[in-house]
């Protein structure tokens, strides 16, 4: 008899692996693509899949789904890694499909984290994907604007599954205490309100739910009468830190930097605080938050409220100096200063239209008498001929024409009347009004200097 090695020995499964569901009624959640009469569920019971991409957050049910189909087709279902495949594989597989094609077979390829594959490795997919060796089925975290190579994404269709509710959470948590599979042949004492917390904390992830309910009911109390009772204690151990659904390389990155912006620019400083909160919670560098909150104070704020890139650069140095956690009410307090602030765009429309000037027009030279003349030569070619020194002018202001001739009454800032920018409106207006009225016939009336 051979002797059993402790790798021999089969390690129970983890609560969410022995639940998985295996027909389309088992499955909870996703109603938008697998209610009755929903395209995709329609195309999983009449076996008529094509490639496609199922795109969610963890724990929603792309593999499920993937072995739902498995058990359900007539073609060939080969389940496929990112994680532990190279392009050896790749090949293997695709010459097993191409042997199936021959023989009147489809070959259903299902690759999970598929966004883990480089470009050449995507690459290897498009020609069996295009000439019909395989139907493709990969499942993704992250978006697959941005991860899958736009060739093979435009042959596949995306379905996009969603963060569970907590009613489906609690309803698959209730499933995990009465199946059999489960712990339906235990006595277990926990309550509804409990479950509810579980399914809060487990933030629309499935596995994390089961997996919770399964920790919580292993280190219950138990009971004379062989009842596991689960206490708030255990809950309060189990439960004590949520785990943020946040990619700093990813899409929810930008989800989230987007949703700070555009709070604090719609003047709503609980969203903004949020938002913010949410990013540093999720492990994000606070002196990056600090960046995007100097670019938002001269973007979204400028003259209307000056003091607002003052507060942003001493938040950003006040990250500097004490880091995570003690910077998170330098943070705050910078993010409600934004928020609260008076809003104008006028610099930022200012510095976007000069730019597409430059970038599209001609480098216009500078015009002679905004130059310096430091030697004779320059002196004779006439450098620095007509400046006007508005220090010595009355009013401190000439009527030098500054910009290319060519530019002449081009305008790129205009001041709107919010906050502290009224003001400027005011005094730019009256500069523009001066200099019509004194044309350059006209000189400027000199002070003694």
């Amino acid at each position: 008899m051979d002797q059993l090695s402790l790798f021999d020995i089969e390690m129970p499964q983890p609560l969410a692996a022995k639940l998985r569901p295996q027909t389309l009624d088992e499955y909870v959640g996703q109603t938008h693509l697998l209610g009755r009469g929903k395209v995709l569920r329609r195309l999983i019971e009449s076996d008529q899949i094509s490639s496609m991409i199922f795109w969610g957050p963890p724990g929603v049910g792309k593999t499920t789904l993937a072995r739902i189909i498995a058990n359900r087709t007539k073609a060939s279902f080969i389940d496929f890694s990112a994680v532990t495949s190279g392009i050896k594989e790749i090949r293997g597989v695709m010459e097993q499909a191409e042997a199936n094609r021959h023989y009147g077979t489809k070959t259903i390829l299902f690759v999970d984290e598929i966004h883990r594959f480089n470009k050449a490795q995507q690459d290897a997919f498009l020609p069996f994907v295009e000439k019909g060796s395989i139907i493709l089925i990969g499942a993704t975290t992250e978006n697959p604007s941005f991860e899958i190579n736009s060739a093979l994404l435009s042959r596949c269709r995306v379905f996009v599954l969603k963060a569970l509710e907590e009613s489906d959470l609690v309803k698959l948590l209730q499933n995990a205490l009465h199946s059999p599979s489960g712990f339906g042949n235990m006595d277990i004492e926990i309550t509804e309100s409990q479950l509810q917390a579980i399914a809060a904390f487990a933030n629309g992830d499935a596995r994390s739910a089961l997996n919770t309910l399964e920790m919580v009911v292993l280190n219950g109390e138990m009971t004379q009468e062989g009842r596991i009772l689960v206490t708030k204690e255990d809950m309060a151990q189990c439960i004590n830190r949520k785990s943020l659904l946040y990619d700093k390389a990813g899409e929810e990155h930008y989800n989230l930097i987007s949703a700070l912006h555009k709070s604090m620019r719609n003047s709503d400083p609980d969203a903004a605080i949020y938002w913010m909160l949410r990013m540093l919670e999720g492990g994000e560098n606070p002196l990056y938050i600090a960046r995007r909150l100097v670019r938002f104070a001269s973007e979204d704020i400028g003259m209307a409220d000056s003091h607002a890139l003052q507060v942003a650069v001493a938040a950003y140095q006040a990250c500097h100096f004490l880091g995570v956690p003690e910077c998170d009410v330098h943070l705050t307090h910078a993010v409600t200063y934004l928020a609260m602030a008076p809003k104008s765009n006028a610099l930022y429309v200012a510095c976007e239209r000069c730019k597409e000037d430059i970038r599209n027009g001609n480098a216009e030279p500078v015009p002679l008498q905004l130059r310096n003349a430091p030697t004779k030569l320059m002196e004779d070619l006439e450098y620095g001929k007509g400046y006007q020194y508005a220090h010595n002018a009355e009013e401190k202001l000439t009527n030098m024409e500054c910009l290319p001739e060519s530019m002449r009454g081009i305008r790129y800032y205009f001041p709107t009347a919010e906050g502290e920018e009224q003001r400027v409106k005011e005094r730019l207006e009256e500069i523009r009004t001066w200099k019509r009225e004194h044309c350059e016939t006209d000189s400027p009336k000199q002070i003694n200097s």
